[in-house]
């Protein structure tokens, strides 16, 4: 039986998935801002989306935090490579919600490794919030759903926030990260529902824990993704028994396979969540938005069985700060001097 002969077409689209990824998303979505606020630390960016829809005062805002080396025009899709997490752009048009990405700007993130010192200099937990202060009074957001998803380091800054600031927040999502080991930062004190993405293969930021040899000083060394997850858990006092639910295959000879696991019953109360994808590596899964081939061959495989952003957003959505958290942020946000702003129209 004679090959097929393959034709310039799938030759070009074999080149540019290996160079520049695929796209497969069409769907409507929020056109981000440049903004700036100015902080002790300086002038700080972010990117702002915000959809014209929905009740003024009921609008959920989602924080993407974006990895290292990388940016807020990253992780929102404006930058090279794209991540999966700009599908978040996709969501908020859909359910008329907010998206704020700031940017960690020259050093990085003060994440949950940083030191007292480092922090005193570039406190991003009060930069982060002092946006949130803002979409709530300016932007019709609701201060009982405001969310927070980190990639990466990112990951390492969205726990930070947890631990720092629980009262601000209805719940968190991590990827690819897991938290540092006892002794070695602070310790959350406050349940949350927390859903954490964690990949077997992770050659970056490993899921068993500890760093790898080649990372040298250049990282920390992590507690175990599912250390981290029990750490959330037993602070919760949920029950050791989770859900299992084996995630279809988009592909079945695909390498990778994803399984949730999720303490806690009822979705609109505190709940635990663990995405465990085997075989996959050091980046987002999606099916719609998948990085460069050349890439993967760096940083491992990318699951296509699950999208991460919108597994997020299931979880996110019905969950709410209780009447005493929202009442203690509508205390600090009427208490505290409004910041300045400036914000401009991204040129596309």
């Amino acid at each position: 039986m004679r090959k097929k002969m393959l034709s310039y077409a799938d030759v070009q689209a074999s080149v540019r998935a290996i160079l520049f990824g695929t796209n497969e998303s069409k769907g409507p979505a929020l056109v981000p801002v440049k903004a700036v606020i100015e902080r002790p630390e300086g002038r700080r960016r972010y990117l702002i989306a915000v959809s014209p829809n929905g009740v003024p005062g009921k609008k959920a805002l989602v924080i993407v935090l974006h990895g290292a080396g990388a940016s807020a025009e990253q992780v929102l899709g404006l930058a090279f490579p794209p991540s999966p997490l700009s599908l978040w752009l996709e969501i908020a048009e859909r359910e008329h919600s907010v998206v704020i990405a700031p940017d960690a700007g020259k050093g990085g993130w003060s994440d949950c490794f940083a030191s007292s010192v480092r922090v005193a200099r570039k406190n991003d937990v009060a930069f982060v919030e002092a946006l949130i202060e803002h979409a709530i009074a300016t932007h019709g957001v609701d201060p009982n759903r405001v969310y927070v998803m980190g990639v990466s380091r990112g990951g390492w800054m969205a726990y930070r926030m947890a631990i720092e600031i629980p009262h601000r927040l209805a719940a968190f999502s991590v990827v690819l990260a897991g938290m540092p080991p006892p002794g070695r930062g602070k310790m959350p004190m406050s349940p949350l529902p927390a859903l954490i993405f964690g990949c077997t293969a992770d050659p970056l930021i490993r899921y068993h824990g500890g760093k790898p040899w080649y990372a040298l000083r250049f990282a920390e060394p992590v507690r175990s993704i599912e250390n981290t997850v029990q750490a959330w858990r037993e602070l919760a006092q949920l029950p050791d028994k989770p859900n299992v639910l084996r995630i279809a295959k988009h592909d079945p000879q695909a390498r990778t396979a994803v399984t949730r696991f999720m303490w806690g019953e009822a979705p609109e109360e505190l709940q635990v969540g663990l995405y465990r994808i085997e075989g996959a590596g050091h980046a987002e899964p999606s099916r719609l938005k998948r990085y460069p081939r050349f890439i993967n061959w760096l940083t491992g495989l990318q699951n296509a069985d699950l999208e991460v952003a919108e597994a997020a957003w299931d979880f996110f959505h019905p969950k709410k700060l209780n009447a005493r958290g929202s009442d203690f942020a509508e205390t600090k946000r009427c208490t505290k001097t409004g910041p300045q702003w400036v914000e401009s129209r991204l040129s596309r």
